[in-house]
């Protein structure tokens, strides 16, 4: 559409469109229901982060209050102090560490060979990765506990980094997004004597810095998130994850103040928002690259 002799682009509704009453309407439903969408995540986000700078009496107080009526920033100081987080910290980026490893080797490798290299049946193959994502998780956490166990990994990082290397889901997204790189590079790369594998590190694992980026979002939100998992294999107490020790010595704690608790939840929640916020624009651009057939 022309306009003062310049091109601008029409969006999905026109001006002329909003004269329809219904057009209005329906618009209007749809900005309300954003609208609530986004209270109702933030909403849980400001409680905790406010009832962790109050004193334990405001927060246990009725009617419950919103704002604090001071700003008590020792809770937090308390909180760090009442357990070793600094260890399971370090626990939580040695699992993320090791479990980004495993994906971007062994699954990259295996999304290559799916895509660029002829393996035998591999329809088939893709065909049966992706039926394993109709499974229900809850089916095979007792067949991964009973195969951990057997091989003696309990109470190790091994436990984490294993099952890793067996994600349908991250191989089947991998495989996407390097359908998408031409063949013509790792032709012209065997030609000067190039490998598979220097087919694979030199020209396809660069090329894939987009989806391996939302991949290590994903990775690393799992290993902050996840509590149950480590529950079941992780019986010593210094190999617990964050998201456990959470669980154990806070949720269930029984003699702990509820605003040094949502002090606590407080620090274990704003790590995960910001690397989110800082990261987010990786998220789109790797899984609408991955969507991209060439």
């Amino acid at each position: 559409m022309m306009r003062s002799g310049r091109m601008v682009e029409r969006g999905i509704l026109s001006r002329y469109d909003f004269r329809r009453p219904g057009v209005k309407l329906v618009y209007g439903l749809v900005i309300l229901i954003i609208a609530l969408m986004v209270v109702s995540m933030l909403y849980p986000i400001f409680v905790t982060l406010f009832n962790g700078l109050k004193t334990n009496a405001a927060v246990n107080s009725f009617p419950p209050t919103f704002f604090p009526d001071g700003w008590h920033w020792r809770n937090y100081r308390e909180g760090w102090q009442f357990f070793d987080m600094p260890l399971y910290l370090r626990n939580t980026l040695l699992i993320f560490g090791g479990n980004a490893m495993v994906i971007f080797v062994v699954l990259g490798a295996a999304a290559f060979s799916l895509s660029h290299l002829r393996v035998p049946y591999k329809r088939a193959v893709t065909t049966f990765f992706l039926m394993t994502l109709f499974i229900p998780p809850t089916t095979y956490i007792i067949p991964n506990f009973v195969n951990i166990k057997e091989l003696g990994l309990m109470n190790s990082f091994w436990a984490f980094w294993l099952p890793a290397g067996a994600n349908a889901f991250y191989l089947l997204l991998l495989k996407t997004f390097m359908d998408g790189i031409h063949h013509e590079l790792f032709e012209a790369a065997r030609m000067d004597g190039a490998s598979d594998w220097r087919c694979f590190s030199r020209i396809a694992l660069p090329l894939s810095v987009p989806i391996y980026s939302t991949l290590a979002i994903f990775i690393f939100s799992t290993a902050w998130n996840d509590w149950f998992w480590p529950s079941l294999i992780m019986h010593k107490s210094t190999m617990y994850p964050l998201s456990t020790a959470i669980y154990k010595y806070v949720i269930g704690a029984r003699q702990l103040d509820l605003n040094i608790r949502f002090a606590i939840l407080s620090i274990v929640m704003i790590p995960p928002i910001i690397v989110f916020l800082l990261f987010q624009r990786f998220i789109m651009r790797g899984l609408q690259l991955g969507s991209v057939k060439g």
